[in-house]
Formats: structure tokens, sequence, C-alpha cells
């Protein structure tokens, strides 16, 4: 689950930048759920709304706390969250 600013200038890089490092991870991308904008529990990076997308991925295990690292090197992104999902 990524969360973003609503503003298209903010969100659109944000994606972009998202997606190539998911493609340069070489993580496929299963499923793109875009749940809409909403009202934030408390206020992110001084944003009060967000836009949140849920992915369904298939990553390597092994490369994960690297990815995490460059998730959170992305300045549009306001939060994200990881979840294994168990087979």
């Amino acid at each position: 689950m990524t969360v973003f600013p609503v503003e298209e200038d903010l969100y659109k890089p944000g994606m972009d930048s998202l997606r190539n490092i998911l493609t340069e991870f070489g993580v496929e991308i299963i499923s793109e759920e875009p749940y809409g904008d909403r009202d934030l529990a408390y206020e992110i990076k001084r944003k009060t709304k967000g836009r949140y997308t849920l992915f369904n991925i298939n990553a390597d295990p092994a490369r994960m706390i690297e990815l995490d690292k460059r998730f959170k090197l992305i300045a549009q992104m306001l939060t994200y969250l990881f979840i294994r999902v168990e087979e």
C-alpha cells in the first residue's frame, strides 16, 4: 500500500519513480488497485489528504530490505506499507 499527495504534480512523478524502482528490482506487479483520495488519520509531511494505491507484487524476499531503503528515498511518497501474504 502506498500513499501519495493528491496533487497531480506530486502524484504522477512519485508513481513513476515507484514503478521504475519496482522494475529495477525485478519485482512483478500482479495488480494495482487505486483506492482513491482519503483523509489521513494524522498529518504527514504537512498533508492531510492522501491518494492510496494497493499493489500486489511478487518480489524476492532477500531484496526487500534494499527495496525498503529505496522506497524511503521517493520524496513524493507520504508513506507505504509492505505486508507479506502467505500462500
